[in-house]
């Protein structure tokens, strides 16, 4: 990342004139996010860095009208998985370098905690080759609930000091509040190791309010991505943290806080930035990337120039790669967008390190292969779930009643209540009528084969199941269903494909999206998923669901760490108390 003496001595001789610059991109009207202003410019590059934005007497191997566009910096999405993208990295490019995302800030804690550090070094294995820079926010908490949960992978204290060192890496992953407020020194450690060496810490701070949320951040974490509101956001600022605004496929935060931000009169931005967390593939498709939020932000009354701040230079700085990325001033990476408009922004062409990758659209250049290893095509071993049996609840008398989470439209946040359940030859059922399925998780490494039961609410199906090997953070088969028997259709039918997403009904898989990859990812082209996505989002909405994203819904519901109850494989949790409760009351 950082340029060789000699480098850096041919940009110097560069910018003196010395030597012809190898692309200039003349006639375009620059956005400074520095000074906030847009001025007349043309944009010399040497060796895939920027030399000037102004060049008057530069000579150039080649040069290139801009058309008098704007021209702004690459996008950068400040915390993502991209293992939740479903799309393996390599083929990723062509769903967000399109939309001007030129650089992905992610945490690969989903393929670590199915495979540890060997899942994350296949994951980054081609990260060098890709027409977008990938930054590592290096995972904290791998497994994400110990004691709570049972995952195929882990990332020591040693691990994690190692990783941090790797170029690629910009920070500690996100940290959530459980292993701050009690004092865990495994956790305190690997704050201290990233801080030792200059690295910021991501924080994860969901729900938590008054004296709890200050000794979080005395904890030294420096952001939260986990805002839903305004008033949320700002207790975050005023205590010094970071704010990373999320709009992903099942965590829909920007209207909610934008909004309140600007009826309130806030204008002070530079600790805001937008991340996508987790987006499905047709969501991008559709709507954008980081693009899709600018414009959202702009939309809504924030100033262009401000709203391309917090999608840039915001996020450079608060991760300490200003120097790289971020701005279109000298030395930086020439991560360029060219744009007819900033009241909407539409790249027409879009530069990485000064390659023109993607035009009109499309991406113009070939990604690298996927070049996977064989192990992590088979990650799934089923030892329970197979059968209708397993999922079995058992209680006595009629009825029982039974904690329900309920879902929290566009948020992964939940709820909970309780409800009265039947109890049929001595096992509580389900009550669809009343929009309450049973909820599983699978145990899928082969260790122990356990299932945890508990009841959801939200979901709408009134018959059938949908099942998920994607399941955060544990990655265990998650399954929500009306009954026993579709439920275990759909886990024999994730075990068959090594991981995926599957739905069934009258004990039958109508529909399923295969993901092999460590069971969280498929590396076939993105129009092939986006397609096999679609269709079963359309069978789940004829069986009666209504939810517009469900398989990120239900790869969310059973997450240990965000409020108020969560499942995994060993039972119920209470996100709060981080302890495993009774399913009933």
């Amino acid at each position: 990342m950082i340029l060789t003496l000699e480098e850096r001595k041919k940009l110097i001789r560069a910018g003196l004139g010395e030597i012809p610059l190898d692309l200039l991109i003349e006639n375009t009207q620059v956005v400074n996010v520095y000074t906030g202003r847009i001025e007349p410019g043309a944009i010399g590059i040497i060796d895939g860095r920027i030399v000037t934005c102004y060049a008057q007497s530069y000579r150039a191997e080649k040069v290139v009208d801009g058309g008098g566009r704007f021209a702004l910096p690459g996008f950068i999405d400040a915390h993502v998985h991209i293992d939740s993208t479903l799309v393996i990295p390599e083929n990723l490019s062509h769903l967000i370098v399109p939309h001007g995302t030129t650089a992905m800030l992610a945490d690969p804690m989903e393929i670590a905690n199915v495979a540890g550090m060997q899942g994350v070094k296949a994951l980054l294995s081609a990260s060098g080759q890709l027409p977008y820079h990938l930054y590592l926010e290096v995972s904290s908490r791998v497994p994400t609930a110990p004691g709570l949960e049972t995952t195929g992978g882990e990332l020591d204290l040693l691990d994690v000091r190692e990783i941090l060192c790797w170029p690629e890496a910009v920070s500690l992953g996100e940290l959530d509040p459980s292993k701050v407020l009690e004092l865990r020194e495994e956790y305190l450690l690997k704050v201290e190791a990233a801080q030792t060496i200059g690295k910021i810490c991501n924080g994860h701070a969901s729900g938590r309010v008054g004296m709890e949320l200050v000794a979080y951040a005395c904890g030294g974490l420096s952001d939260d991505h986990e805002c839903v509101d305004f008033p949320e956001a700002l207790t975050r600022l005023q205590l010094g943290m970071a704010v990373m605004i999320r709009e992903g496929s099942a965590e829909r935060n920007l209207a909610r806080i934008l909004e309140g931000m600007i009826a309130d009169g806030f204008v002070h931005t530079p600790h805001l930035m937008f991340c996508t967390d987790d987006k499905h593939p047709d969501d991008i498709l559709a709507e954008g990337h980081i693009n899709y939020m600018v414009n959202r932000a702009i939309a809504l009354g924030m100033p262009p120039v401000t709203a391309i701040q917090m999608a840039t230079i915001n996020a450079a700085k608060h991760f300490r790669i200003e120097h790289l990325v971020g701005s279109l001033a000298p030395s930086r990476w020439a991560d360029i967008i060219l744009a007819e408009d900033l009241e909407h922004i539409v790249p027409s062409d879009v530069y990485f390190k000064g390659q023109h990758v993607a035009s009109d659209g499309k991406l113009i250049v070939t990604p690298p292969e996927a070049d996977y290893p064989e192990w992590i095509y088979q990650t799934v071993k089923v030892t329970r779930g197979r059968q209708a049996d397993d999922f079995a609840i058992a209680a006595e008398g009629d009825k029982v009643k039974a904690w329900v989470i309920d879902l929290y439209p566009d948020q992964i946040i939940n709820e909970q209540s309780r409800a009265e359940l039947p109890v049929v030859n001595g096992a509580v059922m389900p009550d669809p009528a009343r929009d309450i399925l049973k909820l599983a998780v699978v145990e899928r490494y082969g260790k122990n084969g356990n299932i945890g039961v508990s009841f959801v609410r939200g979901f709408g199906l009134r018959n059938g199941a949908l099942a998920s090997s994607v399941a955060h953070d544990h990655h265990n088969i998650i399954v929500a269903g009306a009954n026993d028997a579709d439920m275990a259709a759909c886990v024999r039918a994730i075990e068959e494909m090594q991981g995926g997403l599957a739905i069934a009904s009258g004990g039958v898989v109508l529909g399923k999206l295969p993901l092999p990859i460590g069971g969280l990812m498929s590396a076939e082209p993105v129009d092939e998923i986006i397609a096999d996505l679609a269709e079963i989002n359309n069978i789940y909405k004829a069986l009666g669901g209504a939810l517009p994203a469900p398989f990120m819904t239900i790869s969310f519901i059973g997450l240990p760490t965000v409020p108020r109850l969560g499942l995994t494989d060993l039972g119920l949790v209470d996100v709060l108390r981080h302890e495993l409760i009774s399913p009933f009351d």
